[in-house]
């Protein structure tokens, strides 16, 4: 059996079985932030990935691509139905994301939440070398680290939280909330998205375990009387800025971007993007623009709001009811104040090819990132690694993790109707100097803080704990 000193475990494989021409299944990679991040720290080292294939039933034999071993874990339809529709989204999802639905508690999803994480935990031990290193990815597989600590006592565990950690008084509903605390702290490293999500996690751990915590550490008591250390923090997730740069100044990406231009026919753009998603506050932003409409402080031709929106979790019901929503708002304004010359809101609900995504980015005057809780929101930075010119205004949800860093974006209440208004005129009418001043700040913070560094930052932890292990094994 292959075996890899580094085995990424996430709910996806980073690719996408579809048909080849002659008929007979390919795999291609797949586009997606978590996985960009993660070719950037597994390109110069021996790696494994274990994950779902994307299709139910699906019985696959590990295989190699581009040089990493794929693991493939296969889920049933009632896997998906129960934990990951279920569990992760119905229950984890909405109660991580301040409860902004209603998460549902059901103890046969608890239940298929376990016998799932059990099948990762047991498909990356079989997997990693001899004192390997597992790096356990998100909400989905919050119980694996621990799991696999029992079967694998040898490896170090890392863990990364993709999205917020909630507040204890949020987090104390779950039922199983012990549980999930102590699959967590299986891990040597638990990583978040910002300061204030490590914060509730350690704060979590003092109110429900009692363990000590200090800076950065957790004691966590052991089988025989002793303790080990877990290193809980913040290392805010970035993106491949030279990749995206690279794409920004190809020329049939720009040319792209001046055709949309063109198409829109507006003196000015706005765009948003994301998954469409209950978090991402495309409600209110279309509400916000809707009435700047109806006031009469955009008219005509001076601004085209294109929203895309990738679609996400079909199978999961409010997801169902937000897109039903969004598509008749969107309807009505555009039946009310478009003219045969101009389209109010140009809504796609579908997913784009990265150099599309640049092209669109490139043709903007203002990025709206409206979320009413997001974990990070790479988006944001995407626009801001692009604008080479430092051109372009970011309008920012401050209950976005990226708002720690991109401070001088139009930092954003969402809730707060009047006050998107006015940063969104602010942002369509700012000087060029005041957007260059504002935008060559963010891009300093983007392109010095990339997705190499992030790896870098959380794998010098997961060598601190090694380290802090061996001298404790040479003591001993």
């Amino acid at each position: 059996m292959p075996q890899a000193d580094l085995v990424v475990v996430a709910n996806r494989l980073p690719v996408d079985r579809i048909e080849g021409p002659d008929g007979e299944p390919q795999w291609r990679r797949s586009p997606g932030g978590l996985v960009t991040a993660l070719e950037q720290v597994m390109q110069n080292i021996d790696g494994a990935w274990v994950g779902w294939g994307g299709k139910p039933d699906l019985d696959v034999e590990p295989f190699d691509l581009d040089g990493t071993l794929l693991v493939p874990v296969p889920l049933s339809r009632s896997d998906l139905r129960d934990y990951y529709e279920g569990f992760s989204n119905g229950t984890i999802w909405p109660l991580y994301h301040d409860v902004i639905a209603t998460p549902e508690f059901k103890r046969s999803w608890w239940d298929a939440y376990v016998r799932v994480n059990r099948r990762f935990a047991e498909a990356a031990a079989e997997h990693v070398a001899e004192g390997g290193f597992v790096w356990v990815q998100d909400y989905q597989l919050q119980l694996v680290p621990q799991m696999l600590r029992e079967l694998r006592p040898d490896v170090i565990i890392g863990y990364f939280h993709h999205i917020p950690f909630p507040a204890y008084a949020l987090f104390q509903q779950l039922p199983w909330r012990r549980q999930v605390l102590e699959g967590l702290l299986g891990a040597d490293v638990v990583g978040f998205q910002r300061v204030a999500d490590a914060g509730n996690f350690q704060r979590s751990i003092r109110r429900l375990l009692s363990y000590p915590t200090k800076g950065d550490t957790i004691r966590v008591p052991t089988a025989d009387d002793s303790h080990r250390l877990v290193v809980s923090k913040a290392y805010p997730i970035s993106i491949d800025a030279k990749q995206f740069i690279e794409l920004a100044q190809d020329p049939q990406v720009l040319a792209r971007a001046k055709e949309l231009r063109e198409q829109v026919g507006s003196d000015k753009v706005l765009l948003g993007v994301d998954r469409l998603d209950y978090t991402k506050g495309i409600r209110h932003r279309l509400k916000a623009y809707g009435e700047l409409l109806h006031d009469g402080r955009i008219k005509g031709h001076d601004a085209t709001l294109v929203n895309v929106a990738s679609p996400s979790r079909p199978g999961v019901e409010a997801y169902q009811d937000l897109r039903d929503e969004i598509e008749m708002t969107v309807a009505r304004i555009n039946g009310d104040y478009s003219t045969v010359e101009n389209t109010a809101i140009r809504y796609l609900h579908q997913g784009f090819p990265r150099e599309e995504m640049v092209a669109l980015y490139l043709a903007a005057d203002v990025m709206l990132i409206t979320a009413l809780r997001d974990g990070m929101n790479l988006v944001a930075k995407e626009y801001v690694a692009v604008r080479g010119d430092n051109t372009g205004v970011l309008v920012l949800s401050e209950f976005a993790g990226a708002a720690d860093e991109l401070g001088s974006a139009l930092l954003i209440n969402p809730h707060d109707i009047d006050g998107m208004k006015d940063a969104i005129m602010r942002a369509l009418e700012m000087p060029p100097a005041e957007q260059a001043r504002r935008m060559r700040t963010m891009r300093r913070k983007v392109l010095e803080n990339d997705v190499e560094k992030w790896g870098a930052l959380f794998l010098a932890d997961v060598e601190r704990i090694r380290a802090f292990r061996a001298g404790e094994e040479q003591a001993s």
